[in-house]
């Protein structure tokens, strides 16, 4: 239905500054591993910055301006692959060359489901330094008075290599939401957050839950990863407490972000 939108894109420059390095820093110091770019901060690079009037009612673009005109309301940012051919340095100009990949309906537990894939090509000096496929998932309003998903308890996988608390409250979350101009109003509008998409409250973001687990990661690696994978599970809403878990897989990391004695809210893994 929407395959002409598929290569539709944008190309987009930035610069890694002091100033966004320092902001990164204070918003997660508890989180992040030794670099001089700290991991994830790609996130904060080449937004897309539109006019209040290019917006829909969640803050984000308005379907059918970037996005095709989908007809489900509901957007979370599901999962992703980044793949890390070089680190970031301080003072770099980047260019983001972003582009809508796939376009894939589904039907889920909860009804119909539209997923888009994109791809972001991070290059300095016309060279790939990093590769994302964001994974996207649109479905419809909750109806009033069903029963949300019951998300299952985090199966025992045995002692962690290492773990890291993952605080969050309001203070953070919008912190993260100005650095990366995320305008996604479950983040920091409750109300909304609550009676339009039926959360129990603000809802951390995937990204940041992502950051804390491959920062972990290049902790136990001793390196950057150079493949890493996420998906979320469940929604984390703000003040929860929860914890990121590292296993061995072979080579490679198994990571989770879990609440005690509650369901794990994202998976990943990291080479």
């Amino acid at each position: 239905m929407f395959d002409d939108w598929i290569g539709r894109g944008s190309v987009r420059h930035d610069v890694v500054s002091d100033r966004l390095i320092a902001q990164f820093r204070a918003t997660l110091p508890d989180l992040l591993a030794p670099a001089e770019v700290p991991l994830g901060l790609f996130w904060t690079l080449c937004p897309d910055a539109l006019d209040p009037s290019f917006l829909g009612r969640d803050g984000h673009p308005r379907l059918g301006v970037e996005l095709p005109p989908l007809p489900l309301p509901r957007r979370m940012w599901a999962g992703g692959e980044i793949t890390f051919d070089g680190p970031l340095f301080p003072g770099e100009g980047v260019e983001r060359d972003s582009r809508i990949e796939t376009i894939t309906e589904k039907s889920g537990s909860t009804g119909a489901l539209i997923f888009v894939s994109l791809r972001h090509d991070y290059r300095v000096d016309g060279r790939r330094r990093l590769s994302e496929r964001q994974d996207l998932v649109y479905r419809a309003d909750p109806v009033p008075g069903q029963v949300g998903p019951v998300y299952p308890a985090a199966p025992d996988l045995g002692v962690p290599l290492a773990t890291v608390d993952l605080v969050s409250d309001p203070v953070r979350l919008f912190r993260f939401s100005a650095l990366t101009f995320n305008g996604h109003r479950i983040h920091y509008d409750a109300d909304y957050a609550r009676t339009v998409e039926g959360y129990g409250g603000l809802v951390v973001h995937g990204p940041l839950q992502a950051v804390a687990m491959m920062n972990l990661a290049a902790r136990m690696l001793g390196r950057s990863p150079l493949r890493f994978t996420y998906r979320g599970q469940s929604p984390l809403i703000v003040g929860e407490a929860a914890r990121v878990e590292a296993y061995a897989d072979g080579a490679a990391l198994s990571l989770r972000v879990v609440k005690p004695g509650g369901p794990v809210t994202m998976v990943g893994r990291a080479e």
